[in-house]
């Protein structure tokens, strides 16, 4: 059966498709629809919509006669940049088909297909998408602005939407760009990858200066904040734990970060239980318990589902080291109470205190959560399902108006951009047909061959040589990627 999502996506594309198709074919809306997509620069397809229009030629001119010579120093950079990164990805390609038919252990994939819902998690899509969007319209500004540099002329620029996949695209007169010399040339088709390049570069600077940046606005260092609940889990609900609040501690063990927070839950998962030092006759006039039972899990419960607000506590006097059970408020036992391994931790010399510890199995544990001015959260549990409640962020917001997310926005973001803009260039600069590598080796062949090759079919000759392994190249990890996903 088809997917609800999937069957979605192909009755939405169909109808779009039916619709154009209709009016384009209809005598009384034809001439206005014709005249609407002209005005407005769409164009209709099958699973893809486009948007095409001249209004930002006159800023790619400004953009392009602006300081001459740095943008010369600029996509020289780019050329050289285009050059070395070509010979780098093919090399990264051929590895990893060698590695593949060597059958040698393949760590990390150089091209890894990006698929929503199954290597990519539904509520990122957003990222993803824009991120693609983004780096597509840079990666062709950067190709306007070097033909205008180069005295190409900008026919356009456009968006796409193919299937659920955003992208960009410049038009520039043929004409201009084949008269020109093989070097700015090769300005022209090199700077879409230089630009993705540099996209990088400023993501990786956003992301390590994250910190210093939210510095005004946040708090690191000393608890960490809720910004996500698992809804119906044991930690939600009126009395549970609310986003926004700050967490300090978990049963005396302090919260300073997401990873202290992470090694708090693992201490108390594999630490013995611990208990609470209390004044014997106050345990006495707070005890309810009936008569003890054991449960199937191994450990001895006293309170027979009287209240959910009691538990089993079990300790031993000074006067016999029997053990015995009573059944207590886990708050008021638990509540501004000194945390004791060993009986001798409660050595009062003027009341009688003993070591109540929860009667749980193995697994279980009885944890205060401090968070915020709230009384401390006990929960009793698996502290792993602690864990899995919540989602934290280093980040604690000095004001209630500051957003909770913004760091993880940003962070997401970064980390998106770093990856996928990457990945572009990567795969944009290898020789292959429909990329840019196409041109940009067409341009190499011409700029270094021309004096020692003139004719220039043995030139072209080896251009379709280079541009076909390249394209067996690309085809054999993409089908090895999409092997590894799917396998």
């Amino acid at each position: 059966m088809v997917p609800a999502g999937l069957a979605l996506f192909l009755i939405c594309w169909a109808s779009l498709y039916l619709l154009d198709v209709f009016l384009k074919t209809n005598r009384f809306t034809y001439v206005w629809y014709i005249s609407f997509l002209e005005k407005t620069g769409l164009s209709v397809s099958i699973c893809q919509l486009r948007w095409f229009t001249t209004s930002f030629n006159r800023l790619f001119v400004r953009f392009g006669q602006c300081r001459p010579r740095f943008l010369k120093c600029w996509f020289n950079v780019g050329v050289i940049f285009g050059l070395v990164s070509m010979v780098i990805s093919v090399f990264l390609l051929g590895l990893m088909v060698y590695n593949t038919l060597k059958k040698h252990p393949i760590e990390q994939q150089v091209l890894t297909p990006v698929m929503p819902g199954v290597n990519l998690p539904m509520h990122q899509i957003s990222y993803y998408l824009l991120t693609l969007l983004i780096c597509g319209i840079l990666h062709e500004i950067g190709h306007a602005i070097a033909a205008v540099r180069e005295q190409v002329r900008v026919n356009g620029f456009g968006i796409f939407l193919f299937a659920i996949y955003p992208g960009a695209f410049v038009d520039l007169l043929t004409e201009h760009l084949q008269v020109i010399s093989p070097l700015r040339q090769l300005r022209i088709y090199c700077s879409g990858v230089w630009h993705n390049f540099v996209i990088v570069i400023v993501a990786l600077f956003v992301l390590f200066a994250v910190p210093w940046i939210l510095l005004p606005f946040y708090t690191v260092g000393s608890s960490v904040v809720i910004t996500g609940i698992l809804q119906k889990s044991a930690v939600s609900g009126p009395r549970g734990l609310a986003v926004g609040e700050a967490i300090t501690s978990v049963s005396g063990c302090p919260v300073t970060s997401i990873n202290a927070w992470h090694e708090c839950i693992r201490k108390s998962s594999i630490d013995e239980i611990a208990g609470f030092c209390m004044p014997v006759e106050q345990m006495k006039q707070l005890d309810i318990s009936f008569q003890s039972f054991t449960t199937a899990a191994g450990n001895v419960e006293c309170c027979s589902n009287i209240s959910n607000t009691h538990i089993c506590f079990k300790y031993h006097s000074k006067a016999s080291s029997k053990i015995h059970y009573a059944c207590l408020p886990a708050r008021a036992t638990t509540d501004n109470r000194q945390i004791c391994r060993l009986q001798s931790d409660c050595y009062n010399p003027k009341r009688e205190h003993v070591c109540v510890y929860p009667s749980l199995d193995n697994s279980t544990r009885l944890l205060r959560v401090k968070h915020g001015r709230k009384p401390p959260l006990l929960f009793l549990g698996y502290p792993v399902d602690l864990l899995y409640s919540v989602t934290l962020s280093d980040y604690v917001p000095k004001s209630s108006l500051i957003p909770l997310n913004l760091p993880y926005v940003l962070e997401t973001f970064s980390k998106y951009l770093i990856s996928l803009s990457g990945a572009l260039a990567i795969l944009n600069v290898v020789p292959c047909y429909a990329l840019d590598g196409q041109w940009i080796l067409h341009a190499f062949i011409e700029l270094t061959l021309r004096s020692t090759i003139p004719d220039h079919r043995t030139r072209g000759v080896i251009f379709s040589i280079i541009l076909l392994f390249g394209t067996v190249l690309v085809a054999l990890n993409i089908i090895i990627a999409m092997w590894t996903l799917f396998s």
